[in-house]
């Protein structure tokens, strides 16, 4: 069974930088979809970013390429989010998540149920 733990969330300043992990335990298939998802109060969770497991692949949503990378650490599991240059529209609670496949900056409903950490905030202040 997989389980996930964010951490190092935050608040910071609008034109500086944090980094999200992602701690990974559990058995995954040889081909999985690593990814970041950021939800706000009231509003839908939003795709971020991912990562294909066994190519380094990864996609980045609009709001966020230029600005956030998200890899995995040396050999290991873990993954983590980099975010530079960050903007108040960046605060949110941000998710990891696995599954089988990714579809676009997200992961694919298909495949299997996802496995989502438990969050983590992030407050980007002006």
């Amino acid at each position: 069974q997989v389980e996930l733990v964010e951490s190092g969330g935050g608040s910071v300043q609008a034109g500086g930088s944090l980094t999200l992990s992602c701690k990974f335990s559990g058995v995954t298939p040889p081909l999985y979809c690593m990814a970041w998802y950021r939800q706000v109060p009231g509003g839908e969770r939003e795709a971020v970013a991912s990562l294909i497991s066994n190519s380094g692949t990864t996609f980045y949503a609009d709001s966020v390429k230029g600005r956030f990378t998200i890899s995995r650490v040396n050999t290991n599991k873990d993954f983590i989010l980099q975010m530079g240059n960050l903007k108040r529209e960046d605060t949110a609670n941000y998710y990891c998540v696995t599954a089988r496949f990714c579809l676009g900056a997200g992961i694919s409903v298909t495949g299997g149920t996802p496995t989502w950490g438990q969050g983590t905030q992030v407050t980007v202040t002006s």
